[in-house]
């Protein structure tokens, strides 16, 4: 009878061709492997802002130094108060991007240090491998570049608009202001490309 031969015969391939296909999907699905934490860090260098008081503060300083400037007069009539305040305002903006916004929005710092000869000495550092938890994000990094390069090209302005205007009793302020200003940029700079011997590294590959 060989209908029935042929049905037996497709009843008992029926359980090894399930059992391939079982082992076929499993075979598939070993091999996949999802890691989701560098995702996420990703996302947290790319949204995030780890450090608000610190970012908060390296942009107040300098910020408020140019509109009093440009609205002092608003407020008070006397010349001194003015450049007392601007001047202050400066120094704070100085201290807080040398010493604290560097260090924590971009992994950078710079310093002077005299040794036992009593030679000077400057010192350039940048962190090369920041921590997960502490790591400067992109968005502060941004902004801590733009407001270094911004402000100073700002006071810049001040010193040829000063200049032509011939208000001459505020040109040592503005030179104070770029001065400070373009040291600090100087400085990171310096620490962005490695240091001196770095940048002269770079310099001697071009023709």
């Amino acid at each position: 009878d060989w209908p029935k031969v042929t049905q037996r015969a497709s009843l008992a391939e029926c359980p090894l061709h399930h059992t391939a296909s079982h082992k076929t999907l499993a075979d598939d699905t070993e091999d996949v492997s999802l890691d989701f934490g560098n995702e996420e860090e990703l996302a947290l260098r790319k949204a995030k802002i780890r450090h608000p008081l610190a970012t908060f503060f390296h942009l107040f300083f300098r910020v408020s130094a140019i509109v009093t400037y440009l609205f002092c007069d608003w407020f008070s009539k006397s010349f001194v108060t003015c450049f007392v305040v601007i001047l202050l305002l400066l120094s704070f903006d100085f201290w807080s991007v040398k010493n604290v916004t560097g260090r924590l929005l971009v992994g950078l710092r710079w310093w002077n240090q005299i040794d036992e000869d009593g030679k000077s000495h400057w010192v350039y550092e940048a962190k090369k491998v920041p921590s997960s938890v502490a790591a400067p994000t992109e968005v502060e990094a941004r902004i801590f570049w733009l407001g270094l390069i911004i402000c100073p090209v700002i006071w810049t302005i001040f010193f040829f608009s000063t200049l032509f205007s011939l208000k001459l009793k505020w040109l040592a302020l503005v030179i104070a202001g770029i001065s400070l200003q373009a040291a600090n940029l100087y400085g990171y700079i310096h620490c962005k490309l490695g240091g001196l011997s770095n940048l002269h590294r770079i310099v001697a590959r071009f023709p």
